[in-house]
């Protein structure tokens, strides 16, 4: 890898093409023969995977960013290619299962959080964001279209929380029964360290031990890989004058930022900030739309039970 000091990401594709076995095989052989292997082929219809090298060197399935060789970016760069294609969703139709938690534990492993810095991906190619600067500063999961250099839109408009509920937790997954419930730290020990170690995802250890940046550890400090995480609090709802044309104030910022979380960044090209536009209305919207509870007053301006659902 050419820059092994940033933070481990992996990037999800589609082939383009039909999945079962028989297109397994087939794309498998095609992405060898033109020397464009990814690390992981993926199957969504059978839960069918294979590997075509270390996560930990590079694949082949990116193009470069000028100079920049993007599929060595980071310390590890793992990128999964899904039989599928970018207009159907694979999670639309998908039936994951046991393969696809033991890639998921995998990536986990290299301390991958389960966050797309650059929101969900798309359902338009127009869509699609490259933040150059995101990408090489922030670790985390990715679509194909996020990648600087690169001209392609998959995996397509994907449900980021069913990429995540499928493979809960991000225990090892291995036949001793999974992580252990607690680790005592040890000099010299990193979250980052630690989570390769246990397989757990050093961001859910640190959410369940209350552990904020710098990140600060302590040696024989015991810390918790099991278990829930303390719910936030959350905010108290100012009311919807904050939320109308021409205002500007520190509760939209804080919304927008909510929406970016729960996968909403696609809308916003630039921000989100404190004054109140219709891109904030129509991530809201979005939002709301998404939820059944608000589906049947989904005008884009938050009330109450938007603001406690979003931050719940």
């Amino acid at each position: 890898m050419d820059t092994p000091n940033h933070p481990a990401r992996v990037v999800w594709h589609t082939t383009e093409s039909g999945a079962g076995d028989n297109a397994f095989k087939n794309v498998g052989q095609y992405l060898i023969s033109e020397a464009y292997e990814p690390h992981i082929l993926y199957d969504p219809t059978t839960d069918r995977l294979g590997q075509f090298g270390p996560l930990n060197q590079s694949a082949r399935a990116l193009q470069n960013d000028g100079s920049a060789r993007t599929n060595r970016t980071g310390k590890a760069c793992i990128q999964v290619e899904v039989l599928g294609k970018a207009e159907k969703p694979f999670t639309s139709y998908w039936k994951p299962g046991k393969n696809f938690k033991a890639l998921m534990d995998a990536i986990r492993s290299w301390g991958v959080p389960d966050v797309f810095p650059m929101g969900a991906p798309p359902a338009l190619a127009k869509d699609c964001k490259r933040d150059r600067n995101v990408w090489l500063t922030k670790g985390g999961h990715y679509g194909h279209c996020n990648v600087p250099g690169n001209s392609h839109w998959d995996p397509g408009h994907i449900s980021t929380s069913a990429l995540f509920s499928a493979a809960p937790g991000g225990d090892s997954g291995g036949s001793s029964g999974g992580s252990p419930s607690t680790y005592t730290v040890k000099s010299g020990d990193t979250l980052s360290a630690i989570g390769q170690k246990t397989g757990v995802a050093w961001m859910t250890i640190a959410s369940l031990n209350g552990i904020k940046a710098p990140y600060v550890i302590k040696p024989g400090q015991v810390l918790k890989l099991k278990g829930a995480a303390p719910k936030p609090s959350i905010p108290a709802f100012p009311g919807t004058g904050y939320f109308k044309a021409g205002a500007s104030n520190q509760y939209v910022t804080q919304l927008g930022q909510q929406l970016v979380k729960k996968g909403y960044g696609r809308f916003y090209q630039v921000g989100p900030g404190p004054t109140w536009t219709a891109v904030d209305r129509a991530a809201v919207k979005a939002f709301q739309l998404a939820h059944k509870e608000l589906a049947g007053d989904a005008d884009g301006y938050p009330g109450p039970l938007t603001w406690k659902l979003l931050f719940g």
